[in-house]
């Protein structure tokens, strides 16, 4: 814990609210808040006479040195105490001493979620300082699992997050922090004194927390913030309390039905996105040779169709074929109609995770369809969503869930629990949807591991909305855990995840789709690929009728001269039929805009050919594609 004085700059990114600047004429200098344990002193000398000779603390900025209203040079200081969260932690209490009203609040220890068991495994003391902080009972010297455990249950009460707002995707990932033990036994109030938020000191590269007064404060007031700091809707506010003020919400009904209309419409502005005017659409002649206009390489290094050829200048091609989303079709439909684009209006419905599952009870009502996890999105149904995991926890149901951002893929940020605590906390890091994790996937047996989990990707091309016609492209690719599945060790990436290929020093195992049907079906002989894959095209069917069932920005906007490729990634999980049959089920996970397509290229080369004769040609003879609807 320190005092902060003088004039400063930083730059403050809090995932509550957007980035802020906070800036002033000079640097930065830090002087020493004495920090005191009960009677024992850390880091400064004995504790102050009686409190009531301590004068009290008046809101105001920093004052210049001869600024009459600082504390008299007797010395007398401002106390600021902290109360523990359990009866093994002591009160810690700040002694501030000059009239300096903003304190910078060290971070014990900051980490990213996946690397926090083996930081508390491997680090010299860390584990026995969280135990401290926490009130956990630990006193050896040797990391303990059960100890590690505790801290990795109960850390969730302690812990605060922050998101970088540069740098790559990887590099994007909230972080969380716990702080030191003066700003870990700030207790919540309602009515708070004080407010916090993290605060990235730019030259130092470090974190730090501000902790700043409220309100004028008299002599010995207790120092308190809002755990639920700009929640007005008290119901969500007990939700977001819950990890320290355990309640029933039983009461709430937990069915989700789809948004209503202005919840689309708010998306669609947010993107930014115009939507095209009405076009009829466009006719080529047969032969026609089509220029293309693209920034992807493996297009670039592969399509190699006579019909197609490629330019440098986007303003005489006939397609476009980019990587990143475009936004004004309004422009390009009334000032070039016939040009063909890889994309379509509002198309995020399907590959924005909490847009996915809103859409998907177009077919299965509040439930959601079969082929999808029950899913929450923790920003708007937050309530729902506890209500269930309690329904769930008093029938004793299985109550394992993933929580996935909104908007990103290879598994980044994404989290296997039980715990509800860790769901709730996890709401204040990125906006995220929570969903049901397959408690009993469908394995496949490896000679090398035993039976892993294994997800497959289906590379669908979309070729008009209306009429809807949906193909699948014929090869699909299969991703492998490295370690033998059980509903243990959710930490363990290579146990729960499929996603090698990103991972460094990970084992990437390769099972062609030749390869994998017969070996699938010689380890389940009374189920055959094709009655499993039809399942799947069902799904994918069912999927793309409820995406586009209704007009833009309700639903995939039916724009003439838009075509996509999407990778569809999905699992199967054991269920049962009411006639008590065992059947393999199709789980959709998520639905990917402009996937990669590295290995496609690299086992199929004719892929892009067969990709671009079949949506920009119309042309499917000699393709490995197949109609789905």
């Amino acid at each position: 814990m320190r005092v902060f004085w003088g004039p400063w700059i930083g730059v403050l990114h809090s995932l509550r609210g957007p980035q802020k600047t906070l800036a002033g004429p000079g640097p930065l200098e830090l002087l020493p808040l004495r920090v005191f344990s009960d009677s024992s002193v850390v880091g400064g000398p004995s504790a102050p006479g009686p409190a009531a000779k301590v004068p009290g603390l008046r809101r105001r900025g920093p004052p210049a040195a001869e600024d009459p209203r600082l504390p008299e040079s007797s010395g007398q200081p401002c106390i600021l105490k902290a109360q523990p969260f359990s009866t093994n932690a002591s009160c810690f209490v700040c002694v501030l001493t000059r009239g300096v009203f903003i304190f910078l609040i060290d971070h014990a220890w900051t980490y990213r979620v996946e690397h926090a068991h083996q930081q508390l495994l491997h680090v010299p003391g860390l584990l026995h300082r969280m135990a401290n902080l926490m009130g956990i009972d630990f006193h050896g010297e040797v990391a303990d699992e059960g100890a590690i455990e505790q801290v990795l249950q109960e850390m969730w009460k302690y812990n605060q997050t922050y998101q970088l707002s540069q740098g790559t995707a990887e590099e994007k990932v909230p972080v969380w922090y716990i702080m030191d033990e003066f700003g870990s036994r700030i207790q919540h109030s309602d009515e708070p004194t004080f407010a916090t938020a993290p605060l990235f000191y730019i030259p130092q590269q470090i974190a730090y927390t501000v902790l700043w007064p409220l309100r004028d404060l008299e002599t010995g007031e207790e120092v308190t913030r809002d755990y639920a700091y700009g929640e007005t809707d008290r119901l969500i506010r007990k939700c977001m309390l819950l990890p320290w003020a355990p309640a029933d919400v039983l009461d709430v009904n937990y069915s989700t039905p789809e948004p209503s209309e202005d919840h689309y419409q708010a998306i669609l502005n947010k993107n930014n996105e115009k939507l095209p005017v009405a076009i009829n659409p466009p006719v080529y002649d047969k032969n026609k040779i089509f220029k293309v206009y693209t920034d992807l390489p493996q297009i670039l290094n592969n399509l190699k169709h006579p019909r197609f050829e490629f330019t440098e200048d986007e303003g005489e091609a006939d397609i476009l074929y980019n990587f990143s989303h475009f936004k004004d079709y309004r422009k390009l439909s009334e000032e070039r109609p016939h040009v063909m684009l890889n994309q379509f209006p509002c198309e995020n419905l399907l590959t924005v995770k909490d847009c996915l599952a809103s859409i998907s009870r177009r077919v299965g009502g509040t439930e959601g369809p079969k082929w999808l996890p029950r899913t929450f999105n923790l920003h708007t149904e937050l309530p729902q969503f506890i209500s269930y995991f309690q329904q769930r926890e008093r029938r004793g149901e299985d109550n394992h869930w993933i929580c996935k951002p909104w908007n990103l893929a290879r598994s980044l940020d994404t989290h296997i629990t039980n715990n509800l605590n860790i769901i709730i906390r996890h709401r204040e890091s990125s906006p995220k949807v929570v969903s049901k994790y397959i408690e009993s996937p469908v394995l496949f047996h490896r000679e090398d591991v035993g039976m892993v989990k294994f997800d497959i990707r289906y590379v669908v091309l979309l070729r008009s909305v209306k009429p809807l016609k949906l193909y699948a492209y014929d090869v699909f690719w299969l991703r492998f855990s490295n370690r033998a599945f059980s509903l243990d060790d959710l930490d363990d990436y290579e146990k729960h995840f499929t996603v090698m290929n990103y991972a460094s020093g990970v084992t990437l195992k390769q099972v062609h789709y030749d390869e994998f049907i017969p070996l699938f079906e010689k380890q389940y002989p009374e189920y055959s690929w094709k009655t499993v894959q039809a399942e799947i095209f069902k799904a994918f069917a069912e999927l793309f009728q409820a995406a586009s069932a209704k007009p833009a920005p309700f639903g995939i906007c039916d724009y003439p001269s838009s075509r996509a490729v999407y990778a569809i990634d999905l699992m199967l999980k054991w269920d049962t039929t009411r006639d008590g049959k065992r059947t393999m089920q199709p789980q959709v996970l998520e639905v990917n805009f402009n996937p990669d397509c590295d290995r496609a290229c690299k086992y199929h080369p004719t892929f892009f050919n067969d990709v671009f004769s079949t949506l920009f040609l119309d042309e499917t003879n000699n393709c490995h594609v197949t109609y789905v609807v």
